[in-house]
């Protein structure tokens, strides 16, 4: 998706999500989280993917010139391992299936397979469209665009399977970016908001709209430091692990009931 446009746009995308999401305010205003850990984060790291799997971390990165995926030491943040792309990709979703890692470009309507050893390349594969989020229900792969559908596809060929179509309390949830999947649920990113959307994977229904706007107020956070983006299953049992575009830390989380 494209870099973070200036302030004033900002503040018409928000108003406009409001009136797509049928006015979820009153419903994300209040999300029971408590902070499990932090960890460091590259600050030069234009999130895109995430992916926890197996005590690895591997982070899909965007921007122009310095799209890469890569390996990381969540303890450290240090990269161990990374491949970058060709200055004229922009890097976006990452998903982990059979061994392969597979990351979606922006605007290249291509994606890459590696080996998720080594991350070696071993395939491009097209796609029509702009490519934003990926995840894996472990058969399938499932592809954002930035627009409230998402689509079902093949990993071996890209081809489309099913479009779902995420709707809120009947409105069509536009702006979907990164995705993960968690205990049978599709967790969404919704760009340029710190909202992240619990999806039925079956029916695109939401059935929960969480605000992680605590979690690093944007008050606090520094010039350059980007929107929230980046979902993972977290290392310990019933939580996530989330950050964003540039942003120096990870944060597992675990959501609590409300009191």
């Amino acid at each position: 998706m494209p870099l973070r446009p200036p302030k004033h746009l900002l503040v018409i995308a928000a108003a406009l999500s409001l009136t797509a999401c049928g006015d979820a305010r009153s419903e994300t205003i209040d999300t029971p989280f408590e902070i499990v850990a932090e960890f460091p984060h590259d600050t030069g790291a234009y999130t895109q993917g995430l992916v926890w799997q197996d005590s690895v971390l591997y982070e899909s990165t965007g921007r122009y010139g310095a799209s890469d995926v890569r390996r990381v030491d969540l303890r450290t943040g240090a990269v161990q391992a990374s491949t970058a792309l060709a200055d004229n990709r922009f890097g976006e979703g990452l998903a982990l299936l059979g061994g392969k890692l597979y990351q979606l470009t922006w605007e290249s309507k291509v994606a890459y397979v590696y080996d998720a050893t080594s991350l070696v390349l071993l395939d491009s594969i097209s796609y029509a469209g702009e490519g934003w989020g990926l995840a894996t229900d472990g058969t399938s792969l499932y592809l954002s665009d930035g627009s409230d559908s998402v689509r079902v596809v093949n990993p071996a060929t890209f081809v489309t399977e099913r479009v779902m179509h995420v709707r809120h309390e009947q409105s069509p949830l536009p702006k979907l970016n990164e995705l993960e999947f968690i205990d049978g649920d599709l967790f969404a990113n919704v760009y340029e908001s710190d909202w992240i959307a619990r999806i039925d994977p079956a029916t695109g229904v939401v059935r929960q709209l969480l605000d992680f706007a605590a979690l690093w107020p944007r008050g606090q956070r520094p010039y350059g430091a980007d929107v929230m983006n980046g979902i993972a299953r977290a290392p310990a049992p019933g939580t996530l692990l989330l950050t964003g575009k540039l942003w120096p830390r990870m944060y597992s989380v675990r959501l609590t009931p409300p009191r």
